[in-house]
């Protein structure tokens, strides 16, 4: 593969730098992956195993695959990443012929807090309020295509009461004064107001020109219920229509698991990515 590392998309900080990955064959313009790691808001990298399955497949057909770094909660604060990753989106646009992509063509990915950046990302392309233009290339567009959304955390205040009815609530420490998610908010998020809150939860930007997401979330996720792409996807078909979000709950997965990256499933992730932005690559 063609690769170009460790690409600065900004200059405010050091985190603000991505890996892309080219296909070996073909001259592009090539559809991107857009790919936002995990790792609860505070910790990963874009080149550990997460962006594996991506690279693996998506190359093989003709895709270029992104994988960004952002500022992490314990560098800065929500919305801080969020305009990260934007701004990320908006470098990669604005040269597009430089590395040969298709700046019409973008699609983003993600597990877990990358995910909850993915689906943030398809649902607030009309707020500026999370858009950071001083970052560079104001004049191009942030917006993807669709989305791939892996076991997102989507509504934050409920993911505790939702882990105790599924009998986990050994697990039930989103409400802590140090959860990942707390920190990511600088507060508990218990005793914050409740509209900074829900600022960071994608639940509450769906809007009926969204692009569309996948969500798949494991049965068995022990750290962010299978409820919170539920109710996602649940509030996406009665705002934006179902043409906007598929959904789909692998029964013996947990959080993070293998199963997502099977060849099996990953057919299914590429077929989405294939309708979204017009056929095959």
């Amino acid at each position: 593969m063609k690769k170009y590392l460790d690409v600065a998309y900004a200059r405010e900080s050091n985190a603000q730098k991505l890996d892309l990955y080219l296909p070996e064959t073909g001259g592009g313009p090539f559809p991107t992956i857009v790919f936002i790691h995990g790792g609860a808001f505070m910790m990963c990298d874009k080149a550990d195993n997460q962006v594996r399955p991506y690279l693996k497949k998506g190359l093989q057909l003709g895709y270029a695959v992104a994988s960004l770094n952002y500022r992490l909660s314990g560098e800065t604060l929500f919305p801080a990443g969020i305009k990260d990753v934007k701004a990320a989106i908006r470098f990669l646009r604005a040269n597009a012929a430089k590395y040969h992509l298709d700046g019409k063509k973008f699609i983003a990915a993600g597990g877990s807090s990358g995910a909850n950046y993915t689906c943030m990302i398809c649902v607030t392309g009309n707020r500026p309020d999370l858009e950071d233009l001083s970052q560079g290339n104001a004049e191009y567009s942030s917006a993807v295509q669709g989305g791939v959304s892996w076991f997102a955390p989507t509504d934050f205040s409920k993911m505790d009461e939702q882990l105790t009815a599924n009998g986990l609530a050994q697990f039930a420490d989103h409400n802590f004064v140090d959860s990942p998610e707390s920190r990511y908010l600088g507060g508990q998020i218990t005793t914050l107001p409740n509209e900074k809150v829900q600022a960071a939860n994608p639940m509450t930007y769906v809007h009926p020109d969204m692009p569309p997401l996948f969500l798949q979330h494991g049965r068995k996720d022990h750290l962010v219920p299978w409820q919170q792409s539920a109710l996602l996807a649940e509030k996406i078909v009665t705002v934006a229509g179902e043409s906007k979000v598929r959904f789909e709950i692998l029964e013996n997965a947990d959080h993070g698991d293998p199963l997502f990256e099977t060849d099996e499933n990953m057919a299914k992730v590429f077929e989405f990515i294939n309708r979204v932005l017009g056929g095959e690559a």
